[in-house]
């Protein structure tokens, strides 16, 4: 009876060590393998940076009294129209700590629309980039001729150095990411965007790390990433670099950087992406970034689609009060659908569709 109990207990040992290993292997980063397989199932990705020309931040088209579904549909449509088969897209914390509930749904609202349109999205969960202090409600309105005058960051300064808050923000990743870990409609979580903003440099590290942790314990059928954007954060940049399934990385300069920057990231043997790009005034241009995109099979994102209540038509700093500039900053369309350049949108048509 010994021997037998002795035996018994090193099976059950030994089946908690394969259980526990299997469970570490699930929320282990992807292999360079896993990686490439992924990516070669892919069509070649490419779309933009998406927010309906009605919301003037993240805010604003989640929360429940603004989410327009029938904007979204009518501008989704109009991005399909030019080949683009996914788009990137901002979520927020505080619109699911209001309504988690009534958030998902409008989540699944929106993949809906997305998947009519054979568009699949990359969610961003949280973003350092411009206002402090987001509050949930109404959201003010745009200061003309201002850049993205009302976009807000999530969760925002005191937060990302604030420990103590962040069993809030680990139920939020945990309850965002699980309950939709197995939906294939979505193409890629982007857990960060541009870590390090707004000053916050190496501050915002440790909410990288945990942010990752958080994601990668729901095992989402997803790949995981957070791209890098500035080549002087050095911790930051090899934290996104060696944690990401998928490598994505913003680009705003001239060809021959983008160039470059690809070159030195296949280096590290992963697909990579660019996840933001195309700043007209900056030579971010279809034109000259397209090309170089699909010769190198690498996804791209260029940032906007329908001028609207965000202003990114104008560039980074424009002042209060600022005219339309006679070239966009970003963005595709006018609000009733006609380009700001017919050329331009033939262009696109023409690198992504063939026609």
């Amino acid at each position: 009876m010994q021997k037998f109990f002795a035996t018994l207990c090193i099976l059950i040992l030994l089946m908690n060590a394969g259980c526990n290993a299997s469970r570490q292997k699930d929320v282990s980063r992807w292999s360079k393998e896993k990686a490439k397989r992924w990516y070669q199932k892919q069509p070649w990705l490419v779309g933009c940076n998406f927010i309906p020309s009605t919301a003037v931040n993240q805010l604003e088209m989640w929360q429940w009294e603004t989410f327009d579904a029938e904007t979204i549909d009518r501008e989704l449509g109009w991005a399909r129209s030019l080949g683009f088969n996914t788009v990137r897209v901002y979520l927020h914390d505080l619109a699911w700590q209001v309504d988690p509930e009534g958030f998902k749904k409008r989540m699944i609202r929106f993949l809906e629309i997305a998947d009519k349109h054979g568009i699949r999205p990359v969610f961003v969960i949280f973003d350092d980039c411009w206002n402090d202090n987001p509050k949930p409600g109404r959201q003010l309105e745009p200061i003309a001729g201002v850049h993205n005058s009302g976009w807000v960051q999530s969760p925002g300064t005191r937060f990302v150095k604030d420990p103590n808050s962040w069993p809030r923000l680990e139920n939020y990743v945990k309850d965002i990411i699980g309950s939709f870990r197995k939906d294939r409609r979505i193409l890629m979580w982007d857990l960060y965007n541009e870590p390090g903003n707004s000053g916050l440099g190496s501050k915002s590290l440790p909410l990288l790390k945990a942010a990752f942790k958080w994601a990668r314990q729901e095992r989402p059928v997803q790949p995981l990433t957070a791209g890098i954007w500035n080549t002087e954060l050095k911790e930051l940049n090899a934290l996104q670099i060696s944690a990401s399934d998928i490598i994505t990385f913003h680009h705003y300069w001239d060809v021959g950087s983008l160039t470059q920057q690809i070159k030195d990231l296949k280096v590290e043997g992963r697909p990579i992406i660019c996840t933001e790009y195309m700043a007209r005034t900056r030579r971010s241009r279809f034109e000259t970034h397209l090309p170089i995109f699909k010769k190198e099979n690498v996804g791209c994102y260029n940032w906007g689609l329908v001028s609207g209540r965000t202003q990114t038509i104008y560039p980074w700093g424009s002042a209060k009060g600022s005219p339309e500039p006679d070239v966009w900053f970003h963005d595709i369309l006018r609000k009733d659908g006609t380009a700001f350049d017919p050329e331009e949108v033939k262009l696109i048509r023409k690198i992504v569709l063939g026609n």
